[in-house]
């Protein structure tokens, strides 16, 4: 009984703590001038109960109601939800360096992650260390030209392994495929050699380490909106996520073992320098970014095109008077095949990898579109409502790959209708289910399973 009792008064006093903290936040709200409209939210949670289940989906929704600019509260977490092409324009042209901080999730918090982060790094010195050494070593111009041949070999084996895995299964994974291909193409480019094969053990594991950490690091944390709950961890998150987040790392420090052991990263004049641990947390992420997003994006290409099957067919028709029938698709094509072009961008709109891009944080008290925007509030760009902005694209919740045929939108952060992979200083270097899964990215909630065809010759498959 007095476990009871103990437990109920604590539980008085917690709720007493958090009304007076949310009415105090009511207060400046109100004192600090006029804040984005937003919906009403509950004591305590806020606007926690409008998220859904789907939360891209459900924000959109509210923007007829209360504008491309919105204020939610998530429990003590201020958050502005930019849901327009032009308040995206406004924010990454005239306020970029204003919101160039990154709110901070308890769960990437877990084994240190965020120390040796690129995508959550706040904006300053490491920052831009370790984002020149990625595109150093990954995309600039003379490295891709120099990595050709790696990249033409893990393409060759995946398509061997979808091959072999039609034999014996009929249907084949799409991802899967895709995803193990990625995988060996950065280990070529990052270790020079192949890292996993579908019968690996290592590979297995390493895909399911990687799975929950990208759910765990996009579901909704109670611990976020409030802070003073992180020591708790009431949704043993942080504890999931330690656990695989771990074994992910685990396995990448036996992949760069050798690596780490020759060669010290980072160190240069007037460059931050990179630890060890942080390398191995760079190299995780670097996986996560080749992998898990160009995974989810093809994975939506080939669903939408088997949706539509005059769309494939042309498609083919191109593939067939770029490359012909004798010989097999080499990159050199690629600057050819404008509507295959089209059909990646047109993906790329209805299905952003990261529909809220990565959240960042004002770092100052600002006026934003003549709203007032307190500092640390978070920001979310949902590039995701963005590309369906029908002021923006004509029918826009359909699949027509014609509408960039003949246009100059591109992703490169310089059109602001279409910015899948953000904007500013932050950018990133029916019959077949067409629901969502949440999770940091945005995968398909059943995955794509395909019957692969092979070409009238022998260098690839349809």
């Amino acid at each position: 009984m007095e476990l009871v009792g103990f437990l109920w008064s604590s539980s008085i006093c917690l709720l007493a703590v958090l009304l007076i903290q949310f009415l105090r936040g009511g207060k400046a709200r109100n004192s600090s001038g006029q804040l984005p409209p937003g919906p009403r939210g509950w004591p305590l949670v806020g606007n926690l109960f409008d998220l859904g289940e789907v939360p891209h989906q459900a924000l959109l929704d509210l923007k007829e109601k209360y504008g491309p600019v919105m204020m939610l509260k998530f429990g003590a977490m201020n958050t502005v939800i930019i849901q327009s092409s032009k308040a995206a324009m406004e924010m990454f042209k005239n306020h970029d360096l204003t919101y160039s901080g990154r709110t901070i999730t308890d769960a990437m918090t877990a084994c240190k992650y965020h120390e040796g982060s690129l995508a959550v790094a706040q904006y300053g010195p490491y920052w831009r260390t370790v984002k020149r050494l990625c595109i150093t070593a990954l995309t600039i111009n003379k490295r891709v030209n120099e990595t050709i041949s790696l990249r033409r070999k893990s393409i060759d084996k995946m398509i061997q392994w979808i091959e072999e895995g039609a034999k014996t299964q009929g249907g084949v994974q799409v991802g899967h495929y895709v995803f193990l291909m990625n995988f060996n193409l950065l280990g070529n480019l990052m270790m020079s050699r192949d890292l996993i094969d579908p019968q690996s053990n290592e590979g297995p594991e390493f895909l399911k380490a990687m799975d929950k950490i990208m759910i765990l690091a996009g579901q909704p944390n109670v611990a976020n909106y409030f802070p003073f709950l992180k020591w708790l961890d009431p949704q043993r998150i942080r504890k999931k996520m330690d656990e695989a987040l771990g074994q992910g790392l685990r396995i990448v420090t036996g992949f760069l073992k050798e690596r780490i052991e020759n060669q010290k990263l980072g160190e240069g004049e007037g460059q931050a320098k990179i630890s060890d641990k942080n390398a191995v947390s760079l190299m995780l992420e670097m996986f996560f970014g080749g992998t898990e997003t160009t995974t989810s994006t093809i994975e939506w290409a080939m669903t939408e095109l088997l949706r539509s099957p005059e769309t494939m067919n042309k498609v083919r028709r191109e593939l067939a008077d770029v490359v012909g029938p004798n010989r097999r698709l080499e990159e050199s094509d690629i600057e050819k095949l404008h509507y295959l072009q089209a059909v990646v961008k047109e993906t790329l709109r209805l299905h952003p990898a990261i529909p809220f891009l990565i959240p960042r944080r004002a770092v100052k008290d600002n006026i934003f579109m003549g709203y007032h925007i307190p500092k640390d509030t978070q920001v979310l760009v949902n590039a995701w409502a963005i590309g369906r902005d029908q002021d923006s694209w004509d029918d826009p919740l359909s699949f027509k790959p014609e509408r960039f045929v003949a246009s100059d939108i591109d992703y490169k952060g310089q059109h602001f209708e279409f910015i899948p992979f953000g904007a500013g200083r932050r950018i990133c270097p029916d019959t077949i289910d067409m629901k969502e899964r949440m999770g940091i990215t945005l995968r398909k909630n059943v995955p794509l399973k395909a019957l692969p065809k092979k070409r009238s010759v022998h260098y690839g498959i349809n």
